[in-house]
């Protein structure tokens, strides 16, 4: 055997360690949620934006069946007569409690006859026959898709009634102070990637993007800052709203971010199923799109586009390179973003000094879903890959963007290009903001 192909031996072994371990990280994830509810639960609707539980599950694994065992394995079906009601697009969220979705027990033994022939594949694959499974793509799709419909399932239990049932530790304290803006300066960066091996199809390919200079927060909006702009009437006067936002605010009467409720002279927020009250310097979570441009236009300043985000998070001064993330190319870990729902809140600010960006912005990958102004399209370049469905069918002005994920995101669904997308009334989704601004001619040169 040469050295060639030793070499090219125990890459592959490595990818496939890497893969199996991801995929049985993923199912973990997918049991604690599932199976910390009785089967009832798991088949109730808790609100028309959510599907059961139970859909979910069965849903990751006929995903699971449709592209490993079938399409990168060539298998024979598993069970082909359950693909139309676990269809996303044939199945609108609202009308899955009606359908004949398995009970829990059949679902689970569903994804564990799937999990067990992906398995058997995985042992023979070739990863070098055709892009779909190159350095491993399709099974890393497939960790990601599960990943999202983890974070999915943990809305869910946000939206939930009853007790608690979910229970994680507090998230680090602060341990650096962090506050104010920093100043992107004026030039081309590298914004999406043509390198990273699980990059989705959205965030292909890497392209050049100039910009003028601009400030943006060092942080994400607080409760603390966005309790001041309710305070000042911030919901009641229209001048801060655009007037599709405005329209939405007093047809749905926003006065408030979700889950939050009066509390003496402060304000409590409902937590997977425990009363708490507001902490200041916490990222505010759970408010719209509409609801972060209003803060913004309040505070003087506007949402950062999606190239402005992804600049401050990912380009590199000394370098002119744009990292994979903030700190750097190395994988995230504890100390540098609240990922992996290891904590179930978004961090206080200043927590996590060590996955600041060179520039000194805090808090971009992880902690809640950050608004940009961006509506959905593809980078020049774009091609679909492996499927339309992933994102083609979503571009247009129907939905804005959102960057660098949650607490309840996985390290495996979330990277420097990482691109999330929803209509902008939507708050139940994991989701807040920081602002930007033009620079002025006296910062632009400094």
């Amino acid at each position: 055997m040469t050295a060639s192909t030793t070499t090219g031996h125990t890459d592959g072994e490595r990818l496939r360690g890497r893969i199996a371990a991801e995929l049985a990280r993923a199912r973990s994830r997918t049991a604690l949620l599932t199976e910390v509810v009785d089967d009832a639960d798991l088949m109730r609707q808790h609100s028309p934006l959510m599907s059961p539980l139970v859909w979910d599950l069965a849903h990751v694994g006929n995903q699971e069946e449709l592209w490993l065992v079938r399409d990168v394995g060539g298998r024979e079906p598993v069970r082909c007569d359950i693909d139309e009601l676990y269809d996303a697009f044939k199945q609108p969220r609202r009308d899955r409690p009606t359908l004949p979705l398995l009970p829990p027990a059949e679902a689970r033994a569903y994804l564990g006859t799937v999990r067990d022939k992906v398995h058997d594949l995985l042992d023979t694959v070739r990863f070098t026959e055709r892009a779909l499974v190159a350095e491993g793509f399709a099974f890393g799709m497939i960790v990601q898709h599960e990943q999202q419909h983890d974070e999915t399932m943990l809305a869910t239990h946000q939206l939930r009634a009853g007790s608690a049932v979910l229970h994680a530790p507090a998230p680090p304290e602060p341990s650096a102070t962090v506050g104010g803006e920093v100043l992107v300066p004026a030039g081309a960066f590298t914004m999406g990637t043509d390198t990273d091996p699980w990059a989705l199809d959205n965030e292909r390919p890497a392209h050049r993007v100039d910009l003028p200079a601009y400030v943006i927060d060092a942080a994400p909006v607080t409760n603390g800052q966005y309790e001041a702009f309710i305070a000042d009437g911030g919901y009641t006067d229209p001048r801060w709203w655009s007037p599709a936002g405005w329209a939405h605010r007093v047809q749905e009467r926003l006065d408030a971010p979700m889950h939050w409720q009066r509390d003496g002279d402060g304000w409590s927020y409902r937590r997977f199923g425990r009363w708490g009250r507001v902490r200041a310097d916490e990222p505010v979570v759970h408010v719209c799109f509409y609801e972060a441009q209003a803060y913004a236009a309040w505070a003087g300043k506007r949402l950062p586009t999606e190239a402005e985000w992804e600049k401050a998070a990912r380009w590199d001064p000394a370098t002119g390179r744009s990292r994979r993330y903030p700190w750097g190319d190395e994988d995230p870990t504890e100390a540098h973003a609240n990922l992996d729902q290891r904590h179930l809140r978004p961090a206080p600010v200043g927590a996590y000094p060590a996955g600041a960006s060179p520039l000194g912005v805090h808090q971009l990958i992880g902690d809640v879903w950050e608004w940009t102004s961006t509506t959905f399209r593809g980078h020049p370049g774009f091609t679909a890959f492996p499927y339309r469905e992933y994102s083609e069918v979503f571009f247009g002005d129907d939905y804005r963007v959102l960057r660098g994920g949650s607490f309840g995101t996985d390290r495996s669904a979330c990277r420097g290009t990482f691109r999330n997308w929803d209509y902008p009334i939507r708050r139940q989704i994991f989701s807040g903001f920081r602002c930007a601004r033009d620079a002025g001619p006296d910062e632009s040169h400094r």
